[in-house]
């Protein structure tokens, strides 16, 4: 199988995450079953937060740009990226090395034009809306991002996962905001922000949900399967 390189730290625990869906994705006899990956899990990147929300922060983009790099000379044959806010800097991702890029946006976007999804309420960070990174994504499929007029209890949410607040404590305050985003007119919930894919189980069972890590599992193992 191919090795796919990850540029992983954003946050630690949603690393993780993509790597234990990554394991149950594959139904393996025995170790060499599983797919390869390299993981460069540098929680020192630049906060996107701080880039992108206060305006006040490094930017991350040379620290990821150098992170595809050594992935690249480590053995990986593709690069994947498991935090929705960094693809705003996707393109110095892109620039660093010659290897695919297995775009987490463009494949959520795709996804959810395949399940009849159009109003789309949108569990990101405010950096998400800020950035606009999923405009374009969701422009090409005929996808509309729903908001709320006050995205800071999501934010909040985050932050708390990040600082290593209990789930069980933070996910009545996610359904609360996934509550809201119908009330809001979506149709149709995506979970894109990864530490907020640590709790989907308290997303409203009856509204159909895409998380945009799981869109990224099946595209690493489609991948290295070949």
């Amino acid at each position: 199988m191919k090795t796919v390189g990850v540029l992983g730290g954003m946050g630690p625990e949603a690393t993780i995450l993509l790597m234990q869906k990554l394991l149950a994705a594959v139904p393996a006899r025995d170790d060499s079953d599983h797919i390869p990956l390299i993981v460069h899990q540098n929680p020192q990147v630049p906060s996107r937060i701080k880039a992108l929300i206060e305006g006040t922060g490094e930017d991350p983009g040379p620290v990821l740009a150098r992170m595809a790099r050594d992935l690249h000379a480590a053995g990986a044959e593709a690069l994947a990226m498991p935090c929705n806010t960094a693809h705003h800097y996707a393109p110095a991702v892109v620039s660093a090395t010659p290897l695919p890029f297995l775009n987490m946006l463009d494949l959520t976007a795709e996804a959810l034009a395949t399940q009849g999804a159009q109003r789309i309420g949108m569990l990101a960070s405010p950096a998400t809306r800020l950035a606009g990174v999923f405009a374009a994504p969701f422009a090409a499929h005929g996808l509309t991002p729903v908001f709320l007029p006050d995205d800071s209890g999501i934010l909040a949410i985050i932050r708390a996962v990040k600082a290593g607040e209990p789930l069980a404590t933070l996910k009545p305050r996610l359904a609360q905001e996934a509550e809201a985003l119908l009330a809001h007119g979506a149709d149709h919930l995506l979970v894109a922000c990864t530490e907020l894919s640590l709790m989907t189980d308290a997303l409203p069972a009856a509204t159909p949900h895409t998380d945009s890590l799981d869109c990224l599992t099946r595209a690493i193992a489609n991948f290295a399967k070949g």
